[in-house]
């Protein structure tokens, strides 16, 4: 099994950030889960691959060649795939994954977690999708979602769809069920 970690080139401003995503790391790890993640050295995304590799952990990366400077790629992982685009990026990673989960992170993650949860809407994919709601991190946008439900713009099956959690070791579990 491999879950794809979505989450940022950047560590945030809370020292919580980046112990999620090494506790994130180290927990895929110590239960046999491969990673697959952007496939850059900085950021949570540095972060989540390290603690990973250090559990003795598979992990794989993924990385645009036009960021492979930018975001540095990381030069120590199991697999580093450098594609085209992100377009490539993105269905890469999902080819390569069981199920996903976003980390706290920026616009970049929040696109890709919106994709593979249109994906999921539309039968495209069956995969779960998670949310790790580190310090209420995600919990507006978790309300919003529940608005969209509220409002019309958002059918009940499509917000089940996602999982929320703010315990790695809870949300890993749910992965791990819902895979299959």
């Amino acid at each position: 099994m491999r879950i794809c970690v979505f989450c940022g080139s950047a560590q945030g401003f809370s020292p919580e950030y980046a112990e999620a995503a090494a506790g994130v790391g180290k927990l895929l790890a110590q239960r046999g889960i491969g990673l697959v993640y952007g496939g850059a050295s900085v950021g949570t995304m540095g972060v989540v691959a390290n603690a990973a590799l250090a559990a003795g952990g598979e992990v794989i990366g993924v990385i645009p060649e036009v960021l492979s400077n930018v975001e540095i790629a990381h030069g120590g992982l199991t697999e580093l795939h450098v594609v085209a685009d992100m377009h490539q990026r993105k269905a890469k990673m999902a080819a390569l994954s069981d199920a996903f989960v976003a980390l706290p992170g920026g616009v970049g993650t929040l696109e890709e977690l919106f994709e593979v949860w249109t994906w999921a809407q539309l039968g495209i994919h069956r995969k779960p999708i998670g949310l790790l709601d580190v310090a209420g991190y995600y919990s507006p946008l978790v309300e919003f979602a529940d608005q969209m439900l509220e409002k019309g713009f958002l059918r009940p099956e499509t917000r089940e769809l996602i999982s929320v959690a703010s315990d790695a070791e809870k949300l890993v579990d749910i992965m791990s069920r819902s895979v299959g």
